[in-house]
């Protein structure tokens, strides 16, 4: 917990215990792991990211491997796996599945409190034998991902940029998810999503991934090279072509 307590100093952020917090949105220090916690009358419950047990433990022994749709919009194939950027890290769950797959993930992710849940739980990652190798292959970057990813040349572009930016749902019952009450509430819906896609395009080496709700418009009305789809969820693959 000391690289996730050292890294929310460094962005002027408390970590304090329940009995002495007083504010809306509250970074709480548990016996084994960091939570964010909202106050306030009918607020959800507590929020912290795990990649060892949970959903995480569940899609790394029964995700489907490389026939996944998430890994064939990426470009998993037989003897190539590709460097990935996850430009809209999150909850960092995508990028943890890509990682288990032998991914190399640079997972970027400009909101403060999330930054740190998400380092939290490498640091937590890190120390367990089986999801340590996962873990080691995953790299957290906090600041806005437009301007890493123009500030990229080289080597250092990706072969891959995925973004799953948050869709601004209009019906209530969508939101009953609390890391979703949550998340929607202390960084709102991603409004520089085209802005965002057109950087990815002009930066990827090979391809640039966007996840979206299976009837979701395109991200800023760009056509896709081809789609990927799952039940709930579709891939739009833009394929770039570009060079290093």
């Amino acid at each position: 917990m000391a690289a996730a307590e050292k890294l929310a100093a460094s962005l002027g952020l408390l970590v304090e215990a329940l009995e002495t917090s007083s504010t809306e949105f509250q970074l709480l220090k548990q016996d084994d792991h960091l939570e964010l916690q909202q106050a306030g009358k009918g607020a959800p419950g507590a929020v912290h990211i795990d990649f060892i047990g949970g959903k995480s433990a569940h899609r790394r022994h029964f995700g489907g491997g490389r026939g996944q749709p998430l890994a064939k919009a990426i470009g998993l194939k037989h003897g190539k796996t590709p460097d990935v950027i996850d430009a809209t890290a999150g909850l960092g769950r995508d990028a943890f599945v890509l990682a288990s797959l032998g991914c190399s993930v640079r997972l970027v992710e400009r909101s403060p409190i999330i930054s740190v849940l998400l380092q939290d739980a490498f640091e937590r990652a890190l120390v367990d034998n089986e999801v340590a190798p996962i873990a080691s292959r995953m790299q957290l970057i906090q600041m806005d991902a437009r301007a890493f990813l123009l500030a990229l040349a080289g080597d250092a572009r990706p072969d891959v940029v995925y973004l799953d930016p948050m869709y601004p749902h209009r019906n209530k019952s969508a939101l009953v998810k609390k890391e979703m009450r949550i998340f929607r509430q202390l960084v709102g819906d991603d409004t520089d999503g085209a802005e965002l896609l057109i950087a990815a395009r002009a930066i990827a080496v090979n391809r640039v991934v966007v996840k979206r709700p299976a009837k979701a418009p395109r991200l800023g009305d760009q056509q896709p090279t081809m789609v990927i789809k799952s039940p709930n969820t579709r891939y739009d693959v833009y394929l770039t072509g570009n060079r290093r």
